[in-house]
């Protein structure tokens, strides 16, 4: 144990004597060692200049303060600030006014606990508490709060979902579905089965910003992710659009012709369109689905498949991979055959030798 370092409740505190001669404790705000290390040689190395350290002290904020300033930040840069916004509404009234510098594992573990006694779906809890962790990120990155509750926070591991949804239409279910769709949402669906949008990416669109049926393409600044996204626009798609009617009041691609606003929502009229084609177990964001699996089973890569959905890891896409049999085993006969041509050529050298 080095001189001057000392451990207090799994952080690492450093203990000096300032240029008054008066002993000074300090704590490094983490849980590593070498932490504390680094920090006492540089307050010493301070002294020894001939000047005070200044030891910068954060305030006590509490979960509102963070909530609110949370909230501002993904307004405007994520197209899921109304949904998270609502979530962290859940989050307020949980924690309220408790300072960030009180939360722990505890803490975390009892909220995802009594998110399970409430009968919340594995995946709806997971969601809860990894916006609750990239919340105390933040905080950490506008110096809000220590690392180390960070940390604390993070230990709290994921449950485990065995029931990942993956529900795509086949085919003939998508032209059925497609024909019993109203005039209005038609398009939109379209829309949908061949981008693999999001419901809010594909209502939000505007002509002037996102689509450029010149180049054929559909650009998206402000995603789900809050990455940029370039989708290109396929025969079928640029027909659809083509023959959509563009109005000079109206800068939406999808709109209402009374009104001249944005649609907001089409759960009740694709509602209608599922009951008249009787698909059943199928919701608007399945269709995102649909575009990946059939774009898999048509011998696209995943990594291609990854980024046309926006996805930000592998992992998330990973989930299609099984729906390529046909196109792993092409993979296999690849191999097959190189390794058959080396091992001809080898015999041939050693022949001709």
């Amino acid at each position: 144990m080095a001189t001057g370092i000392f451990k207090r409740c799994n952080v690492w505190w450093i203990r000096y004597t300032g240029l008054d001669g008066k002993q000074k404790r300090e704590s490094s705000h983490s849980t590593e060692f070498k932490a504390a290390v680094g920090l006492l040689a540089d307050r010493q190395k301070t002294i020894s200049n001939g000047k005070e350290p200044e030891i910068k002290r954060i305030p006590n904020y509490t979960f509102v303060e963070l909530a609110e300033k949370y909230k501002a930040w993904i307004e405007g840069r994520q197209n899921s600030a109304k949904t998270k916004g609502y979530i962290i509404g859940q989050l307020l009234s949980v924690f309220g006014d408790i300072q960030l510098k009180r939360f722990n594992t505890v803490m975390t573990d009892q909220l995802q606990t009594d998110l399970i006694s409430r009968e919340y779906k594995p995946s709806s809890n997971n969601k809860i508490i990894n916006i609750l962790k990239h919340m105390f990120n933040k905080a950490v990155e506008w110096e809000m709060v220590d690392e180390d509750i960070l940390k604390r926070i993070r230990k709290v591991k994921p449950l485990r979902d065995d029931g990942k949804r993956l529900r795509y239409l086949s085919k003939e279910e998508c032209q059925t579905l497609i024909n019993a769709c109203d005039s209005h949402l038609k398009p939109i669906v379209m829309t949908a089965v061949n981008t693999g949008m999001r419901r809010g990416e594909i209502l939000g669109l505007k002509w002037d910003e996102h689509v450029d049926l010149r180049h054929g393409f559909i650009l998206l600044n402000k995603t789900k992710n809050g990455d940029r996204r370039e989708i290109p626009i396929n025969d079928t798609l640029r027909s659809t659009l083509q023959g959509l009617t563009r109005r000079l009041d109206v800068s939406y691609v999808f709109y209402d012709p009374i009104t001249g606003n944005p649609y907001k929502d089409v759960k009740r009229s694709f509602k209608t369109a599922l009951k008249k084609s009787k698909i059943q177990d199928f919701h608007f964001h399945d269709t995102r689905h649909t575009f990946a699996s059939h774009l898999v089973m048509a011998g696209v890569d995943i990594t291609t498949v990854s980024r046309l959905l926006g996805h930000k890891s592998l992992t998330m896409t990973l989930r299609y991979a099984h729906l390529a049999p046909a196109h792993m085993q092409k993979a296999v006969n690849i191999l097959d055959n190189a390794l058959n041509e080396k091992t001809i050529s080898t015999k041939l050298a050693q022949f001709n030798g």
